[in-house]
Parts: C-alpha cells; sequence; structure tokens
C-alpha cells in the first residue's frame, strides 16, 4: 500500500539569463513514495497554479532515463542520489518524510540559464557539429557484417555511444569540464573503422571546439564519472588526450 508523506523543497527561481537567481521554498504535503521526482515537480507545479502562481521551469522530454533533458543538481549532487540513474528515475521512495531537497540548476558558465531550472545546452551541440561526423563521400552503406569488428573495441564503442548529453558530468566537476562528454562523442567514433577517415580532423577540432565555449579543463577528480547516468568510463578522457596529443604532434 503506498503512502504520502512531506518534504521541504528549496528551488531556484531565475527570470532569464541576465536576472538575478534566488531560492525559493514550499512545503509539499501530498507527495507520494511511488512519484518520480519530476512528477513531484508537476505536484509543485500544480499548487502553485492553483494559487495563481508562476510554475516552476524544468527540462525533460522522455522521462524514461533516455534523452539526457532532466539535468537537475538534487541536493548538490547531478542527478540525485541514485548512481547510474537519471533524476526522471529517480523515485522519491528514495526519500522520507521531513526530508529537506534543494533543486539547482547545473552551474557552468557554459550552461547559461535560461529560466529557473531549465538550462541553454546548445554548447554541446557546436561541440559535436566541429567534428562529430564523415564528411568525405563513402557511397551506400555497408551491410552490418561485411567489416568484421573486434567485439572489444566495438563493446567500448558503444558503451561510449550511450552518452546521453545530460551535462551530469559538468555540474559535477569542480572546473566545469566537459571532458567526459567530448571524450565519449570522440572516442566511440575512434573506436570503428567508420571513425578513421577523419580521425585527426575530429579530435583537434572538437577539444578546440569545447575550450573556446568556456569548459574548464579535467584535472582527473573522477567526479563526472560518478555522477554519469549512462556509467560511462573516464578512459574515454584518456582515449581523447592520447588522440589528441597524436594529431597535434604527428
Amino acid at each position: 500500500m503506498s503512502k504520502n508523506f512531506t518534504v521541504h523543497l528549496k528551488y531556484w527561481r531565475q527570470a532569464g539569463p541576465t536576472a538575478k537567481g534566488y531560492f525559493e521554498e514550499r512545503t509539499l504535503d501530498t507527495v507520494n513514495e511511488h512519484m518520480s521526482f519530476l512528477e513531484m515537480l508537476d505536484v509543485l507545479n500544480e499548487e502553485l497554479q492553483i494559487e495563481g502562481k508562476e510554475p516552476v521551469e524544468f527540462d525533460y522530454d522522455c522521462r524514461e532515463g533516455i534523452c539526457g533533458s532532466c539535468n537537475l543538481v538534487i541536493n548538490g549532487q547531478a542527478h540525485g542520489p541514485k548512481q547510474g540513474t537519471a533524476c526522471c528515475q529517480v523515485h522519491m521512495r528514495n526519500y522520507k518524510h521531513g526530508d529537506e531537497i534543494t533543486i539547482e540548476p547545473p552551474r557552468a558558465a557554459a550552461f547559461p540559464v535560461i529560466k529557473d531550472l531549465v538550462v541553454d545546452r546548445s554548447a554541446f551541440d557546436r561541440i559535436i557539429e566541429a567534428g562529430g561526423y564523415v564528411s568525405v563521400k563513402t557511397g551506400s552503406a555497408q551491410e552490418a557484417n561485411a567489416r568484421p569488428i573486434e567485439k572489444v573495441k566495438s563493446d567500448l564503442a558503444f558503451d561510449y555511444a550511450a552518452c546521453i548529453g545530460c551535462g551530469a558530468c559538468v555540474a559535477a566537476c569542480p572546473n566545469a569540464s566537459a571532458s567526459l562528454f567530448t571524450g565519449a562523442k570522440i572516442s566511440h567514433l575512434a573506436n570503428l573503422p567508420q571513425g578513421e577517415v577523419e580521425r585527426n580532423r575530429r579530435v583537434v577540432a572538437m577539444v578546440d571546439r569545447m575550450a573556446e565555449e568556456g569548459f574548464g579543463d579535467c584535472s582527473n577528480y573522477g567526479e563526472c564519472e560518478a555522477v554519469c547516468p549512462a556509467e560511462i568510463s573516464i578512459s574515454a578522457i584518456a582515449e581523447m588526450r592520447k588522440d589528441y596529443v597524436k594529431a597535434v604532434f604527428s
């Protein structure tokens, strides 16, 4: 039998990128243990709207841990308390009656706040656009099994490709680095034969673009790996660095 309980919320409000932000507080008495975290925010917004107040803006799409839109920082931790889980898949049974929950957007200069808990992550798109494709004409696609690929490499490429671009790595990093995201996007192509065509050009273009967007550099804290909902290894960063050095000095 499900039960309702009370939580005390402290959530970020900000009208726009240049507006001064502040925390607003509210107590919710109708939180159900089976609600997802975002469903709890839906309840918050319903109460605010009934009172004629403006709802809290937060980002989401699939609510299935796939799209990466739900990039909230909960009690100082990107995506909340459950390892390898996007916050849309965190359920309120992970909290107890009387808990205080602080909700913030990811804090990074490269992720300007659009409104409240919504940030602009288009910097990620520009990093991908800088080199995440093959520009030469390769003809029609080969049959999937026509070119054998070592299982170890194909598995590694698949693991890196699992990145959902949520920005948790940036939010958790003391330097606001996007190295795990960029490394994953570079390395998943570098481990496949299709990615060899423009491997050197791609890694230089994407790493340089990452720096241009205002992200910090990696200092090997490992916080990015700890909060990544796709559980991507920081080995992606090592591979990116190795490829970058080879490309620059070869």
